[in-house]
């Protein structure tokens, strides 16, 4: 904690951080109102910190217990750090507040103790009535979406002694009782809309991830062999993904292999692998801050069997003649109507599936995002079509994550092998 993170690569160095930009977009749609976020709190139990998304992506901050206040009119941001005992010193570190240059290096204002937060809110506000926007939507954890996150939380909430307000309601709650005079609007939509977006600085960190990811699945891919673990394939790509400066990965990873390779989610990485199943790996990094989403499909002998290739030509066919349809201003029916087309072309049978756009991915792997729209350029997504036969145990899926361009798209995780003749090659080596 307390690190400020302004670049990854050598290019980025050269140009100013994006967040103050942000920050000035978001206060010109606010206009006249006041902009309260919370950052993360703690870390989970043998985590590693991580900065909630919206906070970083205003803030570029790893602060923990932060509070960041904006106001439009005059525009001011300001951010609150607890006041740290010379316990938490020693075990923490120091935060920002102890440095002369703090608010310098976070682009703010001014940094003040956590403790004048109340007193703070009360002089800036005045009873003034000015809209202040703070998160009412639930928040995005780096595996999830916010609209994910309500569906875990209604889940949780089935058994009534684990029913409770989650942490925004809470904030929220306490804030309108504070200052009851203020309207409460939500800030996650704007947001939402910013993030949706991809940024110069986050395209470069996304296209290092996709590469660094890949490079994990190959490293998988060649761990293969009968009677290995599921485990064995996932510490290779992890491996990679730590050497490479990843803080790990972006979401459980998925290694199935046989029956495991038709549960969409599983993660448990307890089998032993057999001849004649398929791997299907889920895999992705989360480098600087951004995650990356793969899947792969492919033999444990290194060579596909009838069926599986029959299954896997399928599924290709789909993925690739989808993203052959990605430009801006198309929409998911028209790349609907060209995956269709194309499959007639190819003389492939469908087996019912059809084109794809499926998740948003950045700060989050199923990052926030407007379904249904054109695609726009700086959108990230992934497209993973798949097939899964629980009767022969055979699961093929083939993710990619593509950024749309200004005339196209760029698939940022093609760097790993996902042609039949070039997998099985791989295998051979």
């Amino acid at each position: 904690m307390g690190l400020f993170v302004l670049t990854v690569t050598a290019a980025a160095a050269q140009a100013p951080p994006p967040y103050a930009a942000r920050r000035a977009r978001l206060l010109e749609q606010v206009k006249t109102g006041t902009v309260i976020l919370f950052g993360e709190t703690d870390a989970f139990p043998g985590k590693r910190f991580r900065q909630d998304n919206d906070f970083y992506y205003l803030t570029g901050s790893d602060e923990g217990n932060a509070v960041l206040v904006m106001t439009a009119a005059p525009r001011r941001c300001v951010m609150f750090l607890p006041r740290q005992g010379e316990r938490e010193r020693m075990i923490d570190g120091d935060n920002l507040l102890w440095n002369p240059r703090g608010a310098e290096l976070l682009g703010m204002d001014t940094i003040y103790a956590l403790s004048y937060l109340d007193e703070y809110l009360a002089r800036i506000l005045k009873g003034s009535g000015s809209p202040v926007f703070m998160r009412l939507s639930p928040g995005d954890p780096l595996d999830g979406g916010r609209w994910e996150t309500g569906i875990f939380d209604a889940r949780r909430n089935r058994c009534a002694y684990n029913d409770r307000p989650t942490l925004d309601a809470h904030r929220v709650k306490r804030f309108r009782d504070h200052f009851p005079f203020c309207a409460v609007k939500d800030v996650s939509p704007m947001l939402d809309r910013m993030r949706m977006i991809k940024d110069d600085h986050e395209i470069e960190i996304l296209r290092r991830n996709g590469r660094i990811s890949a490079e994990a699945i190959i490293a998988a891919m060649q761990a293969t062999r009968p009677g290995a673990m599921e485990y064995e394939l996932e510490a290779a790509a992890m491996g990679h993904i730590l050497k490479n400066g990843a803080d790990g990965p972006a979401y459980a990873p998925i290694v199935g292999s046989g029956p495991n390779s038709c549960v969409w989610h599983y993660n448990l990485s307890r089998r032993k692998m057999a001849k004649g199943d398929v791997i299907l790996m889920d895999f992705g990094a989360d480098l600087d801050h951004y995650a990356m989403d793969i899947t792969r499909t492919w033999p444990v002998t290194g060579t596909f069997t009838p069926r599986q290739r029959e299954m896997y030509t399928t599924v290709l066919a789909i993925q690739k003649a989808s993203i052959e349809a990605y430009r801006p201003g198309v929409t998911l029916e028209d790349v609907k109507r060209h995956v269709a087309k194309r499959m007639r072309e190819w003389q492939i049978p469908d087996r019912g599936l059809e084109g794809v756009i499926h998740h948003y991915v950045g700060l989050s792997t199923h990052d926030v995002g407007e379904y249904g729209i054109p695609l726009e350029a700086g959108m990230v997504f992934t497209a993973e079509p798949g097939l899964y036969d629980k009767k022969t145990g055979i699961g093929i899926r083939i993710e990619d994550t593509v950024l749309i361009t200004k005339d196209g798209c760029e698939v940022l995780s093609r760097f790993v092998p996902k042609e039949i003749d070039e997998i099985e090659k791989l295998m051979a080596r």
